[in-house]
């Protein structure tokens, strides 16, 4: 695999806001974006947390209703009453507050109202009907890219959408918000971050951009999440990951997916299980399966990793330090829900983005390598 030789690179209106005690700030942010009753999105844990009564105060009276009900993997009939509450409060905005589910389902009530509206974006330069800001707790990186997951509960299947006016045009990032997380959850969604750079730094459609966004985001998420697991209250540690999973979250919005995230999000709308343990057990597998088609890439990530010899050895060794289980049945996968993933994901998206083409044997054998 060769650097492309053409490429297009698209930014988003979106201003990206770092450091500790960044929410405090959220009230100077709506103003500046001209925002008056907006929904606040998030679960009722995230509420009750320390960090979401002072989300809470700082948005004073722009709240307008608290939609506190999001679920992992954004079930459709979730996604159905946050848009009717927006539409019941008359919102003229959204604030997502949490991991990648309440992120996804504030862009899905954005996308959703869109075109009830009949006003879809169709250009990086159109105004969103509700404007979206996102404040992240977790290392998802869909506090920033315009597209969203959404399961269907009676099919256990997983379908996207969105567009350009569906990205948050604002992310908001306080260290301080993660601090909370736990060990587990915290080396999950580290590892679900990992996972966006690395895809991206072999994706055929990266723009230069987007690659050395997915490296640095590399080290940085490798240099870091250790300290964090060891210790969730290092506020220094904290800061260095967020940092780290932000850039990752940047490279997504020029390049793609490939078979790694497609299997992901099968198996977690199959199995149920989270996003990131399903990334963590996976990544390994999916760079050695696509080393053959894109190896000065691998050496890059390998590179990043501090192993330029063998990348899929440094990410599984970084696992194991994280605690993280090795296999699919180990992380609550069942061998049913591994034949019907193998069966459905050739006509996943993102599995035929991928830099090396996978037909159905080929998925199996490789979901059988994970397991």
């Amino acid at each position: 695999m060769t650097e492309p030789s053409s490429w297009v690179h698209t930014g988003y209106a979106q201003q990206l806001a770092f450091g500790v005690d960044a929410i405090d700030r959220i009230a100077e942010v709506l103003k500046n974006i001209g925002l008056r009753r907006v929904l606040l999105v998030t679960t009722q844990g995230r509420m009750m947390s320390d960090s979401g009564e002072g989300l809470r105060r700082a948005l004073g009276r722009s709240v307008a209703a608290i939609f506190d009900d999001v679920h992992s993997h954004v079930p459709a009939d979730t996604v159905q009453d946050a848009l009717g509450m927006a539409r019941l409060e008359r919102v003229d905005g959204v604030v997502s507050f949490g991991g990648g589910s309440c992120a996804d389902t504030a862009k899905a009530i954005c996308f959703f109202a869109e075109q009830a509206e009949g006003l879809p974006g169709s250009s990086h330069v159109d105004r969103p009907v509700l404007a979206h800001v996102s404040v992240p707790t977790t290392y998802s990186g869909a506090e920033l890219t315009p597209f969203f997951g959404m399961t269907d509960p009676a099919t256990r299947q997983k379908t996207g959408a969105g567009g350009p006016t569906t990205a948050p045009v604002v992310a908001i990032y306080d260290p301080r918000a993660t601090l909370d997380m736990p060990p587990d959850i915290s080396a999950e969604t580290a590892m679900n971050a990992l996972a966006h750079g690395v895809e991206v730094v072999y994706s055929p459609r990266r723009t230069p951009e987007a690659e050395a966004l997915g490296l640095e985001a590399i080290r940085r998420i490798a240099s870091s999440i250790e300290a964090v697991v060891a210790d969730g209250g290092d506020l220094e540690a904290r800061t260095a990951m967020f940092a780290g999973a932000a850039l990752a979250g940047r490279c997504l919005q020029n390049g793609s997916m490939g078979i790694h995230h497609g299997l992901a999000q099968l198996i977690g709308a199959r199995s149920g299980i989270p996003h990131g343990r399903a990334n963590a057990v996976l990544l390994s597998k999916v760079v050695a399966f696509n080393e053959l088609a894109a190896p000065d890439a691998i050496r890059k990530i390998g590179h990043a990793l501090g192993d330029e010899n063998d990348a899929a050895g440094a990410v599984d060794r970084l696992r194991t330090r994280l605690g993280l289980p090795s296999g699919l049945n180990e992380a609550g996968v069942s061998d049913d829900d591994i034949a019907a993933v193998a069966e459905m994901a050739p006509q996943n998206h993102n599995v035929r983005n991928n830099v090396r083409p996978a037909d159905a044997e080929e998925v199996q054998a490789l979901l059988e390598a994970a397991r």
